[in-house]
């Protein structure tokens, strides 16, 4: 562990997973002071994805103290393909990152963070994916000493917490119709809410798990989501997570039995829709999960005065039935000035694969008509 102090505070970069362990209080203290963290700063999220995700040696944390108070933090790993990088823990399964700083000393912990991540990046590339706007890495960004660049990263989708009937209000009346006749269904269905405890959360994880599996089989299903590695960290994650208030997993059953389930991780910013299952045999019922979902979160966020429900990454054509904010994440590449041309290489690479994606993607829909086509074929 290195270390280093400016202006009363003491910047000091962790490599033992042990201590990020027992950082747990003085972390959970930091994320709920900090208004635009998001529930993938949590520790319970962070340190479970390193327990599953993890490698020896790479974990690199970058931790500002007031004395013993935690007052900054940058959750990071090292990384040598395509090259030398420190990356965000999470990785691919986490949708937004941040860095963690105490409001009330932000002026003094921002700038510590930065020299405490510019030492850090001596041989790497800093590589921050999926940063929120308005989120304080932005202000680390402008802070930094050496090379940065900033590009676009993937787009989220938002609506803010407002009565169900205020959100069905902004959809066009043909389809506030739709969803209005689709809920009378889905209510006459008789479908139970159940919130999971913290006790029952690995034998929920597991059917949401099950469900997640038959509701995408045949059309392309994360493969991630069906690993091992992935379902002890969501049991883990969740579990900790529902003790503390952080995340909620809630069961809707049918005649007794579990027919969908939906983890949702919570901050003071928003509650994020993270996965959800369903049977889908719900369909011949005339029940439409994504609505009876997205009442429920809506409801839920309303009472609890978290201000934005969240779709996270991801603009699937039904999250754009609700008009959602198209918000945009971003992506900050930092580097000494020693490093610039290895920073412009990373750039240019990355610059090169985005433009790969967005041909794709113009190619896609065809293709998932096609698909659909096949899909009703081989149901007649």
């Amino acid at each position: 562990m290195s270390s280093g102090s400016a202006g009363g505070l003491s910047v000091t970069l962790c490599r033992d997973p042990r201590q990020f362990a027992a950082l747990e209080e003085s972390w959970n203290r930091l994320v709920r002071g900090c208004p635009t963290a998001t529930p993938f700063q949590s520790h319970a999220w962070l340190h479970s994805w390193w327990l599953s995700y993890g490698k020896e040696g790479r974990l690199r944390l970058v931790l500002v103290r007031r004395g013993d108070e935690l007052v900054g933090v940058a959750a990071l790993m090292l990384v040598h393909r395509p090259l030398p990088l420190l990356v965000p823990l999470g990785g691919g399964i986490t949708d937004y990152f941040d860095v963690l700083v105490d409001p009330e000393h932000a002026g003094q912990v921002v700038p510590a963070l930065a020299r405490g991540l510019h030492r850090a990046a001596r041989g790497a590339v800093v590589d921050l994916r999926e940063v929120r706007p308005g989120a304080v890495a932005e202000a680390v960004f402008e802070a930094w000493p050496g090379a940065r660049a900033r590009l676009t990263d993937s787009t989220c989708m938002e609506l803010p917490a407002l009565p169900f009937d205020e959100l069905v209000r902004r959809m066009p009346s043909s389809g506030a119709q739709r969803v209005r006749a689709k809920l009378r269904k889905t209510d006459a269905a008789g479908i139970e809410e159940h919130d999971v405890t913290e006790q029952e959360v690995p034998r929920a994880v597991r059917t949401l798990l099950r469900l997640h599996e038959k509701q995408w089989r045949g059309r392309g299903v994360t493969p991630e989501h069906l690993k091992p590695r992935f379902a002890e960290h969501l049991t883990r994650a969740v579990r900790r997570m529902v003790r503390v208030g952080e995340g909620r997993l809630t069961e809707f059953r049918l005649d007794g039995n579990v027919v969908a389930a939906n983890v949702t991780l919570l901050s003071a910013a928003l509650s994020g829709g993270y996965l959800y299952g369903a049977d889908p045999d719900l369909r011949d019922r005339k029940v439409d999960i994504a609505t009876l979902l997205l009442r429920h979160e809506a409801g839920r966020a309303l009472a609890e005065g978290r201000p934005v429900v969240s779709f996270l990454r991801g603009n699937e054509p039904y999250k754009n039935h609700w008009r959602p904010e198209r918000v945009v994440n971003q992506r900050f590449l930092l580097a000494t000035s020693a490093l610039a041309p290895l920073l412009r290489l990373h750039e240019s690479q990355v610059s090169g694969r985005e433009r790969a994606v967005d041909a794709l993607r113009e190619a896609l829909p065809a293709a998932r008509d096609w698909r659909a086509r096949l899909n009703e074929l081989r149901v007649r």
